[in-house]
């Protein structure tokens, strides 16, 4: 008798596989986040005075920092090597079922380009509308002390993101969930809720930003089959604003400034 992939055996470890990924990833990162809101919101404080801090020292002394920073980064990525392992096909262009290969990196990299300035901008006044209603908190994207290998950290902690949140949210859930015999639009709004959920820390309007981020994506993903341009876009658009934080904080101090409550 021929075995079917879904069968509840098949189906149990699929699940099984997903659960240990999650965990050591963006689960883990969304169950902090739901913690993390509820105690934001049984502070006596609003959320619009309570800060949330994305890059931040981790040594007073510079050397360190810049080894706890690359060490952070570096270990961080292992979950991304793990499904890249997991979804590896001998049969198919090694990373295909991820949506990854290199045959257009011109063409993926201008799709990302145009991906990045389209939502750049519309997610800033998302952003500053959260804050303006009192449902997004004060959020510093980058505390580092000024090193000279500061922007280069920065730019490698947004290519961090970048790549696994795509890869993982996208690349590899959209495979799995598929596996499970997930619909397309099932796939798009859970994994967009997910998003949503792993960066609740930054308050409710973090929340709504990001899932609809992630319809964005999702129907593009489900388009094309291209999950390089949404890394590239995601991060550009987080290079941007963890390099230009500190010009933004001195150009528009109304905007930028900094919450009572640490994170």
């Amino acid at each position: 008798m021929t075995s079917s992939p879904f069968l509840p055996q098949s189906r149990g470890r699929l699940w099984a596989e997903i659960s240990i990924v999650l965990a050591l990833s963006l689960g883990a990162s969304a169950i902090y986040s739901v913690v993390s809101i509820t105690n934001r919101l049984t502070r006596v404080e609003p959320l619009s005075q309570q800060t949330a801090t994305l890059n931040s020292s981790l040594s007073a002394r510079p050397t360190f920092d810049l080894i706890y920073q690359i060490l952070g980064i570096t270990f961080d990525l292992a979950p991304v090597a793990l499904v890249a392992f997991l979804l590896w096909s001998a049969t198919r262009p090694g990373l295909a079922r991820l949506g990854i290969d290199f045959t257009r990196p011109a063409r993926d990299g201008l799709s990302g380009i145009a991906l990045a300035l389209a939502i750049g901008i519309p997610g800033i006044a998302v952003y500053l509308v959260g804050r303006s209603l009192g449902l997004t908190v004060n959020v510093v994207p980058a505390a580092l002390d000024q090193y000279w290998w500061t922007v280069p950290v920065l730019l490698l902690s947004a290519l961090r993101a970048g790549i696994t949140e795509e890869v993982i949210v996208i690349g590899y859930l959209y495979a799995r969930l598929g596996d499970l015999g997930w619909g397309r639009w099932q796939i798009i709004v859970s994994t967009s809720l997910l998003r949503g959920t792993y960066h609740l820390y930054q308050g409710i309007g973090a929340f709504i930003g990001n899932v609809a981020m992630g319809l964005l994506f999702g129907w593009l993903y489900t388009r094309y089959r291209r999950v390089l341009p949404l890394v590239i876009a995601h991060t550009l658009i987080d290079a941007a604003i963890f390099v230009g934080y500190g010009w933004a904080a001195v150009a528009f101090p109304d905007l930028f400034g900094s919450g009572d409550s640490g994170s």
